[in-house]
């Protein structure tokens, strides 16, 4: 595992995370030794790259706001530009347990793209309303389409082996939902496995949550123009997957 570790990059997205990012980065050091932590700073207007400079992680810094997508997608062309094999996006919130990284990279083994899934059995993570219906509708369509049980398709929390690394560094979608829902999609119809993992979920150690309550009702609409966008883009195809 040590050696996998080593292969290993974690990607942290970060729009204005200066009260959490510091903490977080000295948490996955801590719980994760060995491993290469690059934070995007995605355009933040705060302290967000001192304070991840300070705590030992590499920095990408963007000039705009590109959401995570454009960020994740900066993360998976630095590891391929520098040797890494293995990305594990994490955010710069703090919800993500790194002590759950192991069980993700060993799962590699067997998939291609390995979801940590909030509805797995692990945790108390829990939603309603209209995200409730949106995330059950995902995960019954995406299940069918990548041929094994998703829950939670909409999770941040992921690990990309050395293919799904490759094909999104050339193809990460950038628009709204675009990071989870569709680059499912895009990482099955180009022959990718996909599996998932059960972890724990927590609180927002800092910043202001990504989705508002008010906009919960809008949600399920913007679900399902994601998900129909990312079935009407063209195949591609991979080589084999890497040892």
């Amino acid at each position: 595992m040590s050696s996998r570790i080593a292969r290993t990059l974690i990607v942290m997205p970060a729009f204005n995370e200066e009260e959490s990012v510091g903490a977080v980065v000295r948490e996955v050091f801590e719980k994760v030794p060995g491993v290469s932590v690059l934070v995007v700073d995605d355009g933040s207007t705060d302290a967000t790259t001192r304070r991840a400079r300070e705590a030992g992680a590499l920095v990408a810094t963007l000039p705009f706001n590109l959401g995570v997508g454009g960020a994740m997608r900066t993360g998976f062309r630095f590891a391929l530009e520098n040797g890494y094999e293995n990305v594990i996006q994490i955010d710069s919130d703090g919800q993500h347990d790194p002590s759950s990284v192991p069980a993700l990279l060993a799962e590699l083994d067997n998939a291609d793209l390995v979801l940590g899934a909030r509805f797995a059995g692990e945790g108390d993570y829990v939603v309603r309303g209209p995200r409730q219906w949106a995330m059950a509708l995902l995960a019954v369509t995406l299940s069918r389409s990548s041929a094994t049980t998703l829950t939670d398709t909409t999770s941040g929390y992921r690990a990309s082996g050395p293919r799904a690394v490759r094909l999104f560094a050339e193809q990460y979608p950038a628009e709204y939902l675009g990071d989870t829902i569709e680059a499912l999609v895009i990482a099955t119809r180009s022959g990718c496995t996909v599996r998932q993992i059960p972890v724990a979920m927590r609180a927002r150690a800092g910043g202001v949550p990504s989705h508002d309550p008010v906009k919960a009702a809008a949600y399920l609409g913007r679900a399902v123009m994601a998900l129909m966008f990312a079935f009407l883009r063209p195949k591609s195809s991979l080589t084999s997957r890497a040892d």
